[in-house]
């Protein structure tokens, strides 16, 4: 593969998941108005919340198999257009039913489209032959930052759900589809694939689970701050409804800016450490949420969250790569089901123990599992002495 390909297809894979970062916030930051434009009560917010991931996980298994035939970047030009679609759908709807099918429709798609954005940049990082990933998630930051600042001017001017998604969709839906004439994989696509894809049987789960495990409690920290951070300023903070979608805002900058220098961390300390980092950071993070008196010092948790927690999941994904050199997809495509596990917990625990107890209490359980992220950290120095399948490693690419 050519050097130029290369740059081509790692812009236009972080162009996907610039475009992730903005639809995801969207839909997020505006759980309190999707909340009352449905009439969805507080008990029955947990299980809309619940399905989102549940169904992720199935469009993540599907697409596992799915891969065996076709590349993964056939399944992202096809899955973020529906993602997109299902957005519009969600703010498009004046029935209950109607907001459960579009969003049932964005879960399935969004765990396909997830599962080949890290398939394909655990690949091109393999061609790299060097750190990449935490750009690619660092793309994503940023366009949660522009979605979420999209939701809060939709709050600021009471803009109704569909006037403030409709725009967004219609400028990113053909910018996505363009982009994907773009797309390439590492320089293994075209040296025996077929027969890498056959070794699903090789993947062994367990030295897969210790990222598994991380790749949930990172995901359990994670949806707290997207499901609960508006909610929790507001009603446990006092916000108003406006300022309420701040947090998620703050969380996305200190993410992009965490995953901007990340890369240079894990190429001068080592992928270990910054993950030890990481976690010591996040807990503390919770921890300060979870006694803040004011929604400012509540926003100062979620800073240190977002830097907390921005180079974890990146590091999960490329650690499972390093692991699993010639059954890479299959790997990934279980892991990412764990994205969705620790949001399918996450979710409702905070929101179960937020009723039962309070929510300052819930928090202190996402800064317990963060923290215990601590026990799994040297799964991230592993890696094979062969590089998949025989194949020694790619020297590091002369590419920007």
């Amino acid at each position: 593969m050519t050097d130029a390909r290369l740059r081509h297809g790692r812009a236009s894979l972080a162009l996907s998941f610039f475009v992730q970062g903005v639809t995801f916030a969207l839909l997020v930051t505006r759980i309190p108005a999707i909340q009352d434009r449905y009439g969805i009560s507080d008990g029955l917010l947990p299980v809309f919340l619940a399905a989102v991931p549940i169904l992720a996980g199935v469009g993540s298994v599907v697409t596992e198999k799915v891969v065996v035939r076709v590349r993964p970047r056939v399944v992202l030009r096809w899955a973020q257009p529906v993602v997109l679609l299902a957005l519009l759908g969600v703010g498009a709807g004046s029935e209950l039913w109607q907001a459960a099918l579009a969003m049932a429709a964005f879960g399935l798609a969004v765990g396909a489209l997830d599962a080949s954005m890290n398939m394909m940049g655990v690949s091109l990082q393999r061609a790299y032959g060097r750190s990449i990933m935490l750009g690619f998630h660092a793309a994503y930051s940023l366009g949660g930052i522009a979605g979420a600042s999209m939701a809060w001017a939709g709050a600021h001017w009471d803009l109704s759900l569909l006037v403030s998604y409709l725009p967004v969709v219609v400028v990113l839906l053909p910018v996505a589809l363009a982009g994907s004439r773009w797309y390439a994989e590492g320089k293994h696509e075209d040296e025996g694939q077929a027969a890498e894809r056959g070794k699903a049987a090789s993947v062994s789960f367990k030295l897969l689970m210790p990222l598994c495990l991380v790749m949930s409690f990172a995901y359990i920290g994670d949806s707290t701050v997207s499901n609960w951070s508006a909610k929790y300023l507001q009603d446990v903070l006092g916000s108003s409804e406006q300022l309420s979608t701040v947090p998620y805002n703050v969380y996305m900058v200190t993410t992009l800016l965490g995953r901007a220098v990340g890369d240079f961390g894990v190429r001068r300390f080592g992928a270990v450490a910054v993950v030890r980092f990481g976690s010591v950071v996040a807990a503390a993070g919770f921890g300060v949420v979870a006694v803040a008196g004011g929604a400012w010092v509540g926003m100062l948790g979620f800073t240190m969250l977002g830097f907390g927690l921005c180079v974890i999941v990146p590091q999960t994904f490329a650690a499972a790569g390093r692991l699993f050199p010639g059954a890479s997809d299959t790997a990934i495509a279980r892991l990412n089901i764990f994205n969705y596990v620790g949001f399918l917990v996450g979710s409702p625990l905070v929101g179960a123990l937020g009723d039962a107890w309070s929510y300052r209490g819930a928090m202190l359980v996402p800064m317990v599992l963060v923290l215990a992220i601590l026990v799994y950290a040297k799964s991230f120095g592993a890696e094979p002495a062969r590089y998949g399948g025989g194949h020694e490693r790619p020297r590091t690419a002369d590419v920007g």
